[in-house]
Formats: C-alpha cells, structure tokens, sequence
C-alpha cells in the first residue's frame, strides 16, 4: 500500500534522510544516490525534487510529520536505511533515528531494534529479528525453542504426498507459474516442502514464490530485494522482520546466527527502493491465507503475475 505524500510531506521525509546522512560529517555519494532513488520511486518526484535546496526540518514540519502516523513511520523507517547504507554499524547515525523516532512519536518495534544497536547489543536485537520475521510470516507469537521445529517439521514427519504434488509441477506447461516454480527449486537444489530436509510450506511457498514472480535470484542481492517487496507487499513486522535482517546480513555481513549467510555490498539504491515501490504496488499478498499457490501454479505465470500486480 502506497502512502500518500504532498510535495512539502516527501521533501520533510527526504530532508529526514539527508539529515542522518550528514550526523557525523557531508554525506558520501551513496546517500545521495539512496535519497534520489526515494525521490524517484516511492516520491514518484523528478531528481531536481530530492536534493535541491533541503534543509533542517523546521518544527512545524516536523509536526506535520508526526500528524500522520503512516508517513512519520515511513519517515523514521527511511532515515533507518540511512543509517546503515554506509556499510558499518554507525552508532551515532543509530541514536539520531531513535531520536527522530522518540520526536515523532514512533514507537514501532524496529527502533528498539535500532537502539540496541546502537548500544551495541547486537544478540538481543538479532533474536529480536528472527522472531519478528516469524511473526510476520505466521501472525503469532513464538518462544525461541518452538521457532526450529516449525522451521523444519519434515525432519519429524515427512510428507511424501505433498513432496509428490510439488515434484508434478515441473509437468505443466512451460509458460506456467507452476512450472517456473519447478525450474526455480531445480536450479537451486532446493527440497520441496514435504521432503526431510525443506522448510516449512507456510514459509518456503511464498517466500519462493516471491521470488519467481518478482524475477529475482537468490544471490544476496536477491534476498535482500525479495524481502525489501515482501516488507511492503505484506506488511507485518516490515522493518524488524524482513528489511533490517537483511541489510545487516547481505550489506553489512552479519549472520543472524550460527548457520545464517552473510555478505557485504549487497545494497544498491535504485534496486532497493524499486523493490520497496514494487511491494507497495502489488494487488494481492503472497503470505496472506487467502492466496491459493495452487491455484496460481496452473495459470500462465504472466497472468499471475498481473494478478498479483508484480508485472513491472
């Protein structure tokens, strides 16, 4: 879901941004880069628009802000991207967007995330993350000894009858989602879920699906733009539970835990904020309950993906 913006409203979320960039010095030609990518697809506002001639919020800009609790949330959530597009954890960049948050009465479960960043409690804010993640994907709560069961529940009890329904997929015409779906667990040696060693259908099937749709890899510039779509294509937990794990995993190299992947560079300005436009854009919600992948694996995949709204 887009959030509506005036002129003044994006050039105060935009001035937000050049703020967090500047906290310890003038900002680097990746922040400049990071603000006009805001400014051209989330804006949807010509270049001349972003940079030129931002200044400090004033306090009645600010006020405007926080008057809006979507757009000060969107405000806050960008001025985290910031923070981070730099490539380190910079604790003074950190500090300035909790505050920013705590100014604009944003209270979202990120920012305690980014604050224990900040103070360097970087376990707590990880075990955070992967449980928002699960919470996003399942809509309940969890305790850390129940998350690797469900992750997993094929290793206790497999289920060949569904492993063999996906196996059938590769079947189906070639110009199909479902066969596309096939072809994609194929080049990656993935196991269907229902075999011993996949992951939970409630997870892999719209992760994946994402995936295929969306046209991305599983590089680590993949993951990372899959769960950027995802954040704003499903909504629940977007920051804490799908965007700020995988810029620290696949752009600052930090491993959520022992057995995660980690990379560095991962993060491209122009590609992220495509990536969170298009989730905006999209028209159905692969992780809501209502979307039936069966269903859509037996329509041409062109036709699903208008369907979801992932065309671009």
């Amino acid at each position: 879901m887009h959030i509506p913006a005036t002129l003044d409203q994006a050039r105060s979320t935009l001035a937000v941004m050049l703020g967090i960039a500047a906290t310890e010095g003038l900002p680097d030609t990746i922040d400049h880069e990071t603000i006009a990518a805001a400014t051209r697809y989330v804006f949807h506002l010509e270049p001349q628009f972003g940079l030129a001639g931002l200044t400090p919020l004033s306090p009645y800009r600010q006020a405007e802000l926080a008057a809006d609790p979507a757009l000060a949330a969107q405000a806050v959530s960008f001025a985290a991207v910031m923070a981070f597009v730099g490539g380190t954890l910079d604790s003074a960049k950190l500090s300035a967007v909790v505050k920013l948050a705590d100014q604009l009465g944003v209270r979202d479960d990120f920012v305690h995330d980014l604050a224990r960043l900040a103070l360097g409690d970087m376990e707590e804010a990880k075990a955070h993350m992967i449980h928002a993640n699960l919470e996003s994907v399942t809509g309940r709560a969890w305790a850390t000894a129940e998350m690797g069961p469900w992750l997993q529940p094929y290793d206790a009890q497999p289920d060949p009858a569904l492993a063999t329904r996906f196996h059938a997929l590769a079947r189906l015409p070639e110009d199909t989602f479902g066969h596309a779906f096939a072809m994609f667990y194929k080049a990656n040696n993935y196991a269907y879920p229902g075999e011993p060693t996949a992951l939970n259908f409630e997870f892999a099937v719209p992760h994946d699906s994402t995936h295929v749709l969306a046209g991305y890899d599983t590089s680590p510039r993949g993951e990372l733009l899959t769960s950027v779509l995802t954040a704003t294509m499903h909504r629940s937990h977007a920051m804490s539970g799908h965007v700020l794990p995988v810029i620290l995993s696949w752009h600052l190299g930090i491993p959520l835990n022992d057995v995660a992947g980690a990379a560095t560079g991962a993060f491209e300005p122009e590609e992220f904020f495509y990536a969170w436009a298009r989730g905006e854009d999209t028209s159905a919600d692969l992780f809501s309950p209502e979307w039936n992948f069966w269903s859509a694996a037996i329509q041409p995949i062109a036709a699903v993906r208008e369907a979801v709204g992932l065309t671009g």
